[in-house]
């Protein structure tokens, strides 16, 4: 058929049937999917050209039910610049998003137990400067200089079935002095975002641990009852501490 009558060829997705518009194909790696579909995906998923089309299916259909996790999530804490770090403490969730109309993106919702580590990271990014001399040639000069910036970056490590890294820079603008009070203050928001998620989920996975472990049964001083007690301490059977 040739180069050219593979490329106009109609192709047909896999995922949903339609038909898939010219240089609209996303491969996979045992079918095709149209770029309707791929925007449905997680913006932190990256290995689509690997995923077969039962794995499409299944992560599109986590996006679907991640909607209602969304429109139940209560943010009681907001963290960083442009891209944040939204935690709804009550849940003991968090999500990572750059849009204001958070809600209508479906960002992923992922509980503080799912954090793996947080890392914070200072990059730097070096250009030469260069001049031209009277031939117009453009030369370096010697010793050779540099215009330097920084960057802030944030990489949460997460334990999901679709991603486990969600990687973003706190300022919005290089940063052209190393300490000054621009980088100070995003490495301040960086830091704070490291220190709540990685204390967050410490706190959850300590939870999960006095779950897991077996309950000493106790007779209650108020009501009589022998039971053990709840997560707070408190008896099954009238609520007063034990």
């Amino acid at each position: 058929m040739g180069l050219f009558g593979s490329l106009f060829e109609k192709k047909v997705c896999s995922i949903c049937g339609g038909e898939i518009g010219l240089l609209g194909n996303r491969k996979l790696e045992d079918g095709n999917m149209c770029k309707e579909c791929a925007a449905k995906l997680s913006p932190f998923f990256s290995d689509r050209r690997r995923s077969t089309v039962e794995q499409i299916k299944e992560q599109l259909a986590y996006r679907e039910a991640n909607k209602d996790a969304v429109a139940a999530f209560n943010c009681t804490r907001s963290l960083g610049g442009d891209t944040k770090v939204l935690l709804d403490e009550d849940a003991r969730a968090f999500i990572v998003t750059s849009s204001r109309r958070w809600r209508d993106d479906n960002p992923d919702v992922m509980s503080f137990s799912q954090v793996t580590g947080c890392t914070v990271e200072t990059r730097e990014t070096r250009e030469e400067i260069t001049y031209e001399d009277d031939d117009g040639t453009t030369r370096s000069y010697s010793p050779p200089r540099y215009d330097i910036d920084y960057d802030i970056w944030v990489t949460i490590n997460v334990n999901t079935p679709y991603f486990d890294e969600i990687e973003f820079k706190v300022n919005d603008d290089r940063i052209e002095q190393l300490h000054s009070a621009e980088y100070e203050c995003c490495a301040a928001q960086a830091n704070e975002i490291r220190d709540a998620l990685t204390s967050a989920r410490a706190d959850a996975r300590e939870r999960v641990e006095r779950e897991r472990a077996p309950k000493a049964v106790r007779t209650c001083p108020h009501c009589g009852a022998t039971c053990a007690p709840d997560e707070n301490g408190r008896c099954a059977y009238c609520g007063g501490a034990m």
